[in-house]
């Protein structure tokens, strides 16, 4: 992108969010809810093939938002790009589509506009200059005039209302940007024509767009401060070329610079020495620390082999299952487990000790347990009997005959569980299932949840397919030899326990952690503490199949450019 000099201008419009203003967290949740109706706005069908993206991340967010309607965790926790960018990624230049998703977006948002405040500091001293210089101020933005006025009433107590000449919505334009209609319609409405001596000045590459096509200046503010390679890759594509901008500028002051330094300009030497004082440079803020198994942070072996957990991770059995221990509970006695108990003074924390403790007195789970759903009967057994392999067993076969009462009814986990397994064998990965649970349970699980997932999984290892169950390795080593794979990183075991992440660690895997249970930081800091007695900790912990999915793509796209 060449650094040149533009003609002065007559005319500056501006995008409005993004450039002008910050309304990121409700535009944010605005698109999050209408992605969510992409089924319902028969939508999905206008989806670009993921072949026909510009950019790798605009494949990685196409594919993403196919399978989980929503945006990937890193799209929002960075909140760099516009709806109207999403769009175009998603639909291209396909009015149809476009004018679908940008009227549900307006029906979304209507539940969340209100906060505006200046995209940075001093904006409004900057405008009053421009104006101040002579050039007309205008707006031009896909945002509706229901949503404009209002944020323009508000933004400073209101005291923009009076700096623009034009503003222009989305529901006036003749075609939504990047269509060139815009340019000319503000530009006509305040006595001017779309030339070179407009300039637009905006954020996204829809912007850019815009102005390519209606042939005036394009003037990108990167707001997000993105880094050159940013620019490189997303303006380097054939067909994106031809929108470089002919100026990047990182803050007002520098659109000032640009102004005073323009082709041709008039301005006097005692309106230069008006201009309002320089502010420091924008800076990105420092980014967050998080704990070494957060999925940004880590930095896993792209896997060949992906192994699930059964309940809790893949399908929802959970009142089937707290009935069923129930019921064994209430035999200990009996089946001599009682006084095979671990003592509580050896647990690992006090809540583990309060579980024993409980048990040993009621002879039942606490209903808080019950309640919450958010431990395993396997991790249960755990607590209960520590080492003792003998009396575990015994427990897990007492589970076995009541579990036969209440089985029959598994539900997927979530609710695109079957897309994001189908996602993973078209990326060519090996997929199976490791399970405590008895093999008559399971088949009858796995043939009937969602109308079988039979045909998903290259291999099934059950709890009484092996002589030991998790914790120990037995069955993580079955599958490998099952597939024919040594035990290393390349292979993902995905479960919802202590117990599945210990069997994965000693087994010598990659653990992944799905805490469907949503337990908090410190809680996931207490069951896995990393001490000398408790050494096993996740490689990584996502909190559901979206994060998980984005944490494959993340990986995919560092192994092919390693590659």
């Amino acid at each position: 992108m060449d650094s040149l000099l533009l003609p002065y201008p007559k005319v500056m419009l501006f995008d409005w969010h993004g450039t002008l203003v910050d309304t990121h967290g409700a535009m944010y949740q605005a698109i999050e809810e209408m992605l969510a109706q992409l089924d319902e706005l028969d939508l999905v069908r206008h989806i670009l093939p993921e072949e026909d993206a510009n950019t790798e991340d605009d494949e990685k967010l196409i594919r993403y938002i196919r399978i989980y309607r929503h945006l990937h965790p890193r799209v929002l926790a960075e909140q760099r790009i516009s709806r109207t960018d999403v769009f175009e990624v998603l639909f291209g230049d396909n009015p149809e589509a476009n004018a679908i998703a940008h009227k549900a977006y307006n029906d979304c948002y209507r539940n969340h506009y209100g906060e505006v405040k200046p995209f940075q500091a001093g904006m409004y001293e900057y405008l009053c200059y421009l104006k101040e210089l002579g050039i007309k101020l205008g707006v031009v933005t896909n945002r509706s005039r229901e949503f404009l006025d209002p944020e323009l009433a508000c933004v400073e107590q209101g005291r923009w209302q009076g700096l623009f000449d034009v503003t222009l919505c989305g529901d006036e334009m003749w075609h939504y940007k990047p269509a060139p209609d815009s340019m000319q319609q503000a530009a006509e409405s305040i006595g001017e024509r779309a030339s070179r001596q407009l300039w637009y000045i905006g954020d996204s590459v829809t912007d850019m767009m815009t102005a390519t096509r209606a042939g005036v200046s394009k003037v990108f503010y990167n707001g997000a401060l993105w880094t050159p390679h940013w620019f490189e890759q997303t303006f380097s594509q054939q067909g994106q070329h031809r929108c470089d901008p002919d100026i990047i500028i990182d803050d007002f002051d520098e659109l000032l610079d640009l102004v005073l330094q323009s082709q041709d300009n008039p301005f006097t030497e005692e309106q230069r020495q008006q201009r309002p004082p320089r502010l420091p440079p924008r800076q990105l803020q420092p980014p967050r620390q998080e704990p070494d198994w957060h999925p940004a942070v880590a930095r896993l072996t792209y896997p060949k082999v992906v192994l699930f957990d059964w309940h809790a991770t893949l399908v929802d059995t959970l009142d089937a299952m707290y009935h069923a221990v129930d019921d064994m509970l209430k035999e200990l006695k009996q089946m001599g487990l009682l006084e095979q108990l671990v003592d509580s003074a050896q647990c690992k924390s006090p809540d583990d000790q309060r579980l024993v403790e409980y048990v040993r007195d009621n002879l039942s789970l606490h209903p808080k347990i019950k309640l919450d759903r958010k431990i395993s009967r396997t991790d249960i057994f755990e607590i209960l009997f520590a080492d003792n392999e003998i009396a575990k067993q015994l427990a897990h076969k007492g589970f076995t005959e009541h579990y036969r009462k209440y089985y029959g009814n598994a539900l997927p986990f979530e609710a695109k569980v079957k897309q994001m397994l189908e996602g993973l064998r078209k990326l060519g990965l090996t997929v199976g299932v490791i399970t405590n649970r008895d093999r008559e349970f399971f088949l009858h699980e796995l043939n009937t949840v969602d109308g079988s997932w039979a045909h998903l999984f290259d291999t099934e290892i059950c709890g009484d397919d092996t002589r030991r169950r998790k914790p120990h390795t037995d069955q993580i080593l079955k599958a490998a030899d099952n597939l024919n794979f040594n035990p290393d990183a390349d292979i993902w075991y995905v479960g919802d326990s202590t117990t599945d992440v210990i069997a994965a660690k000693s087994a010598g895997i990659t653990s992944v952690f799905f805490n469907g249970a949503q337990w908090d930081q410190p809680w996931l800091n207490k069951i896995f503490p990393g001490n000398e007695r408790y050494p096993y900790k996740p490689d990584v912990v996502v909190n559901d199949f979206a994060e998980f999915w984005a944490l494959i793509l993340s990986c995919r796209k560092r192994s092919l450019h390693q590659d």
